[in-house]
């Protein structure tokens, strides 16, 4: 088994009949919940940051990363605030359940503080073992993850309306299809959690599995 990544990502497969109502009308259902969370702070640097397109959308939709502020902290005084931990980790746990509900893979309306089937973690890292001046460069190293998942999304785009229309006939979610887009959603977390919420200097392996 491949070592365990410090960012981990998970989604409960629904064993039962998906709601095809719901399913069927997703992207009007999903309306509210997408106001809540563009009313939260920094949304209109989430929406910049979706219209450049750089694979990263889902993890900061809603409400900006705190980032920047994290680099200078690091760079200068070694130290990576708790409270800014607490923010990037609720808002990418936030953002992902957006994400999970879209894609399809939940039915239950994405809760503002509940895990519900989705699981993202990762420790609150120590400041004094992180790399001094790494953070400046992550955003840079990452370039190949970016790539790839410019290419996953597309199949993930390809995948979830091949869901869709299975959820419709048949209720479920065909679960290698499942597999596919959590993998995605897991491989993107990571990416995040290296070169933008900077919780971890291991840098991010090339795949779907945890």
């Amino acid at each position: 088994m491949p070592p365990s990544y410090p960012v981990s990502f998970s989604v409960d497969y629904p064993e039962r009949e998906l709601n095809r109502l719901t399913t069927f009308f997703r992207i009007f259902t999903v309306i509210p919940i997408a106001i809540v969370a563009a009313l939260l702070p920094g949304a209109e640097l989430a929406g910049s940051a979706q219209s450049n397109g750089a694979g990263f959308s889902g993890a900061i939709a809603g409400g900006s990363l705190v980032v920047l502020p994290i680099v200078l902290m690091l760079l200068f005084r070694k130290k990576y605030p708790r409270w800014w931990y607490d923010w990037n980790l609720e808002m990418m746990r936030f953002a992902n359940r957006i994400g999970v509900y879209l894609a399809l893979m939940d039915d239950r309306m994405p809760s503002t503080d509940e895990q519900q089937a989705v699981h993202l973690d990762f420790a609150y890292p120590d400041a004094e073992r992180l790399e001094r001046g790494l953070p400046l460069v992550k955003w840079l190293l990452a370039i190949p993850h970016y790539i790839a998942l410019f290419f996953l999304y597309i199949g993930v785009f390809f995948a979830v309306i091949g869901a869709w229309f299975a959820i419709l006939f048949t209720g479920r979610y065909p679960r290698g299809i499942f597999k596919f887009v959590e993998g995605t959603l897991r491989w993107h977390n990571r990416v995040v959690g290296y070169a933008f919420t900077l919780v971890t200097d291991d840098y991010p392996p090339f795949r779907l599995s945890p």
